[in-house]
């Protein structure tokens, strides 16, 4: 190919890379891996990467300029060349709490590295005076006030502040009333308890002011009647109608409020719906006629019986300009584009509510209470509250949703996109940091500390917007804490001005602009030090042009054999498939040849990308532990098990890579097996757990009812099968049982990745039955005839006896040998012989 023919691709590479690349050798012995930072080829795109510092040193060889702080190449870059900007936290405004008995050091702000001072101390408030009260002093509930703030990108910053609710906090009241004729005994009942009010509310607060004003609609049809009677009577006693007016500033006359409310009049409309939001507009915009005050609570309780018309409605009346958000009141405190503007949209409310950090409270009837509850939902800092058809809960109703507004604080910000910021919170009662923005039970004097967590995602395209400045405020409350935020998105030497900064400098061949120790050519020239043109190959280049191409002297291999030196600078090669590309200034980077999951490279899109042949993980996985290609999650979902209490691996082990590595416990001996560590031989299993559902799901039997069973046996899958077998594999658990019926029952559980499965028996092995009054009469007439029998025997045993003596003492008798007539016993007085063989005979 000849010279003319390689133009083209010399002037699209200067067109490309007007940034020269630095070719330089991998020093530090970094051959054996790729770092991020390596392939940065300016300082702005090297500090735009987290961990990355850059060296701007005029003589640093052919080193590679961007890299990580503690590797080889930050012992070559002398220090004062070396750029690593960190964040940097700097307390500008720091005024103490109100009734704060001791001030809160500055040192409680920011993490670790991070540099701040104070350059106004506590000591600072002061007071300052209202049209009111003059002897109040300043009230001050956020600490600190103002913050100076550098941030790098992706490196987060801790910005800790405190909020205190002061005691006796001013309050502006404005009570906003829809005055059509159907609101006519409620004016006359707020007339009557306006003193009231004013009595409750400095109950809650001395620096107490009170305004009224009132609304009805837009007079034009369809909204009011235009006959011209009509115009100045549109009902009985009836004022003309009229769409806003500012009857009364705010003030701490409230007598007078009382007196303005009983002589308002009503007036008429034809609609349902009100122009309450052009109304709701005028009082948070007129800040000046109305008489809001800088340091003091807001609120403006809007009071209707009916709905309200929003932006686009106004097209009906052929009124089609937008709402301006504008202040628009006459010298009467009378709305004067009412028939000139369409309605506000909420979001045009919600902004201005809160740019003037005003508590918005909807005292509705119940028939429209729904309707601005979820209204309230989307304006900020705003409640409702159910008014009585005659309004005379007014009184408590103010009280209490005050109560509610002042009890609770919310914490948002105005930063934009670019910026994240996330809260944490000490609130009552709690002694660890948690993620809310929002504290609840808050009394007088309750400190509650918070903590932003502030973080660069982006650097905007726009220069001038890499300084911001956003406010941390409390919803309701004018007091903020305003951040200057200074985004570290490129180098000072970027600049002219600085000693590193040089226009058409010699050492970029006069052909381009040295920064931060590389140089940035212009349109006809490029390379490393601008010596190459694109009118003339050989302009200004060295002897040899291809060692650019090359990592080191230890290869003769240009653009690791994956592209075109040209003048010094490698081209890398075109793949067939365009989403495959060959990157780095020596081509030895690719997004294709990284580690691949069941073919699919870095386990897909949604799980990681392939940068410089590693594979870079979404949030929620990670590298598992044979491969690189990001197929582990991180999530701890899958080793929890299903219907259990929710604890990792039953609480016996870790989750890697989704599955749970169990524990072995060496002081007991026990160790722990099955899917989630759920088994364990000296361990109870799950069996007495599913005992009583599986009864009353197979069986209909156990001590639950079927209503208990519905309600609590349907956290796991059951099959009936014939018979019940184990099968290890399954890692399954066999639970056997006998029930009341001293029925046997088996049945076995397993995990799967839903749910728990068991299989139990169809039919329970029962006993056979017994006949128990057979059993029982049996027994009865065993006992009846072993009773006789042994009577028997008795009888005929003594029978036997009897008559055994008997022939005995027969016997005797035959053989006795005296007279029967005579008592052988019997003994004469006297003594007398007689020869007992002769005796009577």
């Amino acid at each position: 190919m000849s010279a003319a023919h390689l133009y083209p691709i010399w002037l699209l590479a200067a067109g490309v890379c007007s940034l020269v690349l630095a070719q330089q050798s991998l020093l530090g012995g970094n051959s054996g891996g790729q770092n991020p930072c390596s392939i940065k080829q300016t300082c702005r795109d090297c500090i735009q990467t987290p961990s990355c510092a850059w060296c701007s040193q005029p003589d640093f060889g052919d080193g590679k300029r961007c890299f990580q702080p503690g590797s080889p190449v930050s012992k070559q870059c002398q220090s004062k060349y070396i750029h690593n900007p960190q964040n940097e936290l700097a307390i500008l405004i720091a005024k103490n709490l109100t009734k704060s008995s001791a001030g809160i050091g500055g040192g409680a702000y920011g993490s670790s590295g991070s540099s701040f001072f104070s350059s106004s101390s506590s000591s600072s408030s002061s007071s300052s005076s209202s049209s009111s009260s003059s002897h109040h002093q300043e009230v001050v509930q956020i600490y600190p006030q103002k913050l100076d703030l550098k941030l790098r990108l992706n490196k987060m910053e801790k910005v800790t502040f405190y909020y205190e609710q002061a005691e006796d906090y001013p309050v502006d009241l404005y009570y906003l009333m829809d005055l059509s004729q159907s609101m006519k005994d409620d004016k006359d009942n707020l007339s009557k308890l306006g003193d009231q009010l004013a009595s409750n509310m400095r109950g809650i607060t001395s620096n107490f002011r009170l305004g009224f004003g009132s609304f009805v609609d837009k007079v034009v049809m369809p909204y009011v009647s235009t006959v011209p009677a009509n115009l100045i009577e549109p009902c009985s006693k009836c004022e003309a109608p009229y769409g806003f007016q500012n009857v009364m500033s705010l003030s701490t006359n409230t007598s007078r409020f009382s007196g303005e409310v009983r002589d308002a009049a009503v007036s008429g409309n034809l609609d349902a719906p009100e122009g309450g939001f052009d109304a709701i507009m005028q009082a948070v915009v007129c800040r000046k006629e109305i008489g809001w005050r800088e340091k003091a609570r807001r609120l403006l309780v809007f009071s209707t019986d009916a709905g309200f018309h929003y932006a686009g409605d106004g097209k009906l009346g052929g009124i089609v300009k937008p709402n301006d958000g504008e202040c628009h009141l006459d010298s009467k405190g009378l709305y004067t584009h009412s028939t000139f503007q369409d309605y506000p949209s909420i979001s045009q409310v919600n902004l201005k509510v809160k740019q003037n950090s005003i508590n918005v409270i909807f005292a509705v009837t119940a028939e429209e209470h729904d309707i601005y509850e979820r209204l309230s939902k989307h304006i900020e800092g705003s409640s409702s509250g159910k008014l009585s058809n005659d309004s005379s809960n007014v009184v408590h109703l103010v009280r209490e949703q005050y109560e509610k507004i002042s009890s609770s604080v919310e914490m948002k910000d105005t930063a934009s996109s670019a910026v994240k910021v996330s809260y944490f919170s000490k609130c009552l009662n709690s002694s660890d940091l948690s993620q809310t923005n929002k504290c609840d039970g808050l009394k007088v004097g309750t400190r509650v500390q918070f903590e932003a967590h502030v973080e660069l995602k982006e650097c905007p395209k726009n220069p001038k917007d890499w300084k911001q400045t956003f406010n941390i405020y409390p919803v309701g409350i004018n007091e903020t804490l305003t951040i200057n935020l200074e985004m570290l998105c490129d180098c000072p030497c970027e600049h002219p001005g600085h000693e590193w900064y040089e226009d058409y400098s010699p050492h970029c061949s006069g052909a381009g602009t040295y920064k931060c120790g590389v140089c940035e050519c212009d349109e006809s020239h490029f390379g490393r030090k601008c010596e190459c043109d694109t009118n003339n190959l050989r302009a200004g280049a060295g002897d040899d042009l291809t060692a650019g191409c090359r990592p080191d002297n230890t290869t003769h291999v240009d653009c690791s054999g994956r592209g075109m030196c040209v003048c010094g600078q490698c081209e890398c090669e075109q793949r067939p498939n365009p989403e495959e590309q060959i990157t780095g200034a020596f081509c030895e980077c690719d997004n294709f040849s990284c580690d691949r999951h069941n073919g699919v490279l870095c386990s897909g899109p949604e799980q990681g990308t392939c940068e410089c042949g590693t594979c870079v993980c979404k949030p929620g996985w990670t590298h598992g532990s044979i491969g690189q290609a990001c197929d582990c999650s991180t999530s701890s979902d899958m080793c929890m098990a299903p219907g259990g209490n929710g604890e990792v691996c039953s609480g016996r082990g870790q989750c890697e890579c989704g599955q749970c590595k169990c524990n072995k416990e060496e002081e007991t001996g026990r160790t722990y097996t099955g899917q989630f560590c759920e088994r364990c031989t000296t361990c109870p299993g799950r069996c007495m757990e599913l005992r009583d559902c599986v009864m009353c799901r197979a069986y209909k039997t156990g001590p639950l009812s079927e209503e208990e069973c519905a309600a609590n046996c349907t956290h796991f899958e059951l099959i009936l099968v014939d018979e019940v077998k184990l099968d290890e594999e399954k890692d399954e658990s066999i639970c056997v049982f006998d029930d009341e019926d001293d029925c046997r029952f088996e049945f076995v559980y397993w995990y799967n990745r839903t749910s728990i499965v068991v299989e139990a028996q169809k039919e329970r092995q029962c006993p056979p039955q017994v006949f128990i009054l057979g059993i029982v009469l049996g027994v009865i007439g065993a006992i009846v005839l072993i009773g006789l029998a042994l009577l028997l025997l008795w009888k005929l045993l003594t029978t036997i006896h009897d008559r055994r003596e008997f022939a005995k003492f027969e016997k005797e008798r035959t053989l006795a040998k005296w007279d029967t007539g005579e008592n052988p016993i019997y003994k004469q007085a006297t003594s007398t012989f007689k020869n007992p063989t002769y005796a009577g005979k």
